[in-house]
């Protein structure tokens, strides 16, 4: 079989407050996240946004101990993953890509090269599938694999999304019934499931398969749990003035008050990691909206992490992508053009939903009116008195 390496992709993080500022600037510099109908504009807005909110963005970190936890807990995944491969034979070396912070996918490619991988699986931790996480991140490999005629010697396959497969939906169903156990009256709980959302073009015109990824992984788990409590799902982060996926989370939340729930029990299903959007998000801010919408009991199911249910179906992912026919990049990037992923090229431009989990939710108006404001000495915020 040759070498084998497992890459793993994720999204990344800042480690520490001072890297704050240079993450943000790396992730608005990238033209998937801000679409620019002029590209000379990507590094300049990029600089201006990320000066403009690293101190906010930098209070929010400084709320969940100052960094993101996403590199370590991948790290942590990684470990596991690589033990749990060995136990059932197979022999594999594992990389870490993240898109915007250390260890970056390029760093994490040059690695496989030096280390002379012969056969590579690359497995996104997302577990659905939408255009602006996986899809980032594999339209990066494909223009990697482009430029560089030395890895076409490596034997790659992707594998585009997971959030099907029995051990994943056990592990999650495990940990929910956990957090179910502990409270007085399990069985009357209301389970909420909280995804990160995207707006409903990315759907709708887009093609983009994440809603629907999202609601078949929430009868998958229900079915997994078999418990009689009922469940709501929503959608988290939302930004702009688009309509994104609905419900939103904080709207729902406070339906549920309404209707005279009194325990929560809240599932961030799109994340197999601790980070940002659990940590502060969830736990912070969303935990208040519930307790001021009489909502006296809030508790969170933590993320997988290295559950052992989800370790091992990983390994199993692994092997099976071994021998099962190759998925390349343009396969998942391109799958016979039913899922755009918003060329440059095209006329389309404005914020990904990837950005504002790292934002603080900056709307994109706010950001235009702000460059106008700069460049031109006019505008809404001079007419105030702003400026």
């Amino acid at each position: 079989m040759g070498r084998v390496g497992v890459l793993l992709l994720n999204l990344g993080g800042p480690e520490q407050l001072d890297d704050v500022r240079p993450f943000l600037f790396n992730l608005f510099a990238d033209p998937e996240i801000i679409r620019l109908p002029f590209p000379w504009l990507q590094r300049p807005l990029a600089w201006l946004i990320s000066s403009s909110r690293a101190k906010q963005s930098q209070a929010n970190y400084q709320q969940i101990g100052g960094g993101s936890p996403l590199r370590h807990i991948t790290e942590q995944q990684a470990d596991a993953l690589q033990q749990v491969l060995a136990e059932k034979g197979t022999e594999a070396s594992i990389y870490i890509g993240m898109r915007y912070w250390y260890p970056f996918t390029e760093e994490a490619v040059a690695q496989i090269k030096r280390d002379g991988i012969e056969r590579l699986v690359v497995l996104p931790l997302y577990p659905q599938f939408s255009i602006s996480t996986s899809g980032s991140s594999f339209r990066l490999l494909e223009r990697i694999w482009l430029e560089d005629p030395a890895l076409q010697r490596i034997v790659y396959t992707a594998v585009p999304s997971w959030y099907d497969r029995p051990g994943y939906t056990d592990a999650m169903a495990d940990l929910i019934a956990q957090e179910l156990d502990k409270l007085e009256s399990p069985d009357q709980a209301h389970i909420f499931f909280s995804a990160h959302g995207v707006p409903v073009s990315y759907v709708e015109e887009a093609g983009d398969p994440y809603q629907r990824e999202i609601e078949h992984c929430t009868e998958l788990i229900m079915r997994s749990l078999n418990r009689p409590n009922p469940h709501t799902l929503a959608y988290q982060s939302r930004v702009g003035p688009v309509e994104w996926l609905q419900p939103y989370t904080e709207d729902a939340i406070e339906q549920l008050a309404q209707q005279g729930v009194k325990d929560l029990v809240v599932v961030p299903i799109s994340f197999v990691s601790e980070h940002i959007e659990t940590l502060q998000e969830i736990d912070m801010e969303y935990r208040e909206i519930a307790h001021e919408a009489g909502i006296p009991g809030f508790h969170r199911v933590p993320a997988l992490n290295t559950h052992p249910r989800f370790i091992a179906d990983m390994a199993d992912m692994v092997t099976e992508a071994l021998t099962a026919p190759r998925q390349l990049f343009s396969d998942v990037v391109h799958p016979d053009k039913k899922v755009k992923i918003y060329p440059q090229e095209r006329s389309a431009w404005g914020l990904t939903p990837v950005a504002e989990v790292w934002n603080g939710r900056l709307a994109m108006l706010g950001f235009l009116a702000l460059l106008l404001e700069l460049v031109s000495g006019h505008g809404p915020l001079h007419f105030v008195g702003i400026l």
